[in-house]
C-alpha cells in the first residue's frame, strides 16, 4: 500500500483501524500511543527474558506505576524518542521543597524508541537513581528524566540495539 497516494481521510481511517486493532490485541489501552507501546514492549521484553523479573500491568488508573513484579516491586515505565525527556512524575515534593519524597516505586524503566517505534534501548533506574537524576519541569510543575548520555551511564542497561 502506497500511503502517499491516499487521501487524508483514508489515512485517518487506517490510523483509526490500527488503534482499534492495537486495543483489541491488548497492546494499548488508551490513546497515548507512544507511552502504551513502550509499556507493552517493556513488559514483553522482561517477561521473555529469564534473567529479568516477570511483570504484569498495574490496574488502570493506578497512580505512579505501570507494572508490578511477582515480588510486588513497583515499576514506572516511561517512553522516549530521540534524546527527549520522559513524561512527568507527579506526587513528589516540588522543586526547592525540604520535604522528603515518599517512595512511589522501586524502579523506573525507560524505553527508547526510534521514529518507527522500533526498540533501541531499555534502561532501568532504582528509586535512588531516579532521585539523583530527576529534573524539574517548570511548565508541568513536576519531575521528569532527560534521556542523555549521562543518564545512560548512571542507569542499568537492560537492552541496547546493536547498530
Amino acid at each position: 500500500m502506497n500511503l502517499e497516494t491516499l487521501r487524508h481521510s483514508e489515512i485517518i481511517e487506517i490510523y483509526s483501524k490500527c488503534i482499534q486493532e492495537l486495543k483489541k490485541r491488548n497492546i494499548i489501552r488508551t490513546k497515548n500511543i507512544t507511552g502504551e507501546i513502550g509499556e507493552y514492549i517493556a513488559l514483553d521484553f522482561y517477561n521473555n527474558n529469564p534473567k529479568l523479573p516477570n511483570l504484569q500491568f498495574a490496574p488502570p488508573s493506578t497512580e505512579n506505576i505501570d507494572a508490578i513484579s511477582r515480588k510486588g516491586e513497583r515499576y514506572s515505565i516511561k517512553t522516549v524518542t530521540n534524546y527527549g525527556s520522559t513524561g512527568v512524575f507527579y506526587g513528589l515534593p516540588s522543586q526547592g521543597s525540604l520535604e522528603i519524597p515518599m517512595q512511589k516505586f522501586e524502579y523506573v524503566i525507560i524505553v527508547k524508541l526510534n521514529d518507527n517505534f522500533e526498540l533501541e534501548c531499555i534502561l532501568e533506574l532504582t528509586w535512588n537513581d531516579f532521585l539523583e537524576n530527576k529534573k524539574w519541569h517548570s511548565r508541568m510543575q513536576a519531575w521528569n528524566l532527560t534521556y542523555s548520555k549521562k543518564l545512560k551511564e548512571k542507569a542499568k542497561c537492560i537492552y541496547e540495539k546493536v547498530l
